[in-house]
């Protein structure tokens, strides 16, 4: 499963938001934009225990729906422009504030997933005794 390590958090943190290998921190954690590699080239750990799911997607959303809409709201009510002049202004943004932070938002949920060792649920046996 997850091998032994010795990090602090502030290392793990460090370590997923700069995309690298949540346990030597030197090697790379993607091959693509969001595509994982299936080990790091470094010291070898297999990245088939990540398991982010949808959480960096959720995160951002939020966090840019909150963005996006104050100002939008802020620019309605100061200035009341034409609707082409919000289109303008906030389908640029919604793509800026969801596309630039998606990636080391993932790499950051897989390091802290590496750093507490977590792991899928599984059911135990319990003694009826």
């Amino acid at each position: 499963m997850l091998e032994e390590y010795s990090t602090t958090l502030s290392q793990s943190i460090t370590r997923g938001l700069m995309c690298r290998c949540p346990r030597c921190g030197e090697g790379k954690l993607f091959a693509g934009y969001i595509r994982l590699r299936p080990k790091c080239d470094r010291c070898g750990l297999d990245y088939a225990f990540t398991d982010s799911g949808d959480g960096p997607s959720v995160f951002i959303i939020l966090i840019a729906g909150f963005i996006v809409v104050a100002c939008a709201l802020i620019v309605e009510v100061k200035y009341q422009p034409p609707f082409w002049v919000h289109a303008a202004l906030w389908i640029p943004l919604v793509a800026i504030t969801t596309l630039l932070p998606l990636r080391a938002m993932k790499s950051l949920l897989i390091s802290l997933q590496f750093h507490h060792k977590a792991a899928e649920g599984q059911l135990t046996q319990r003694d009826p005794t």
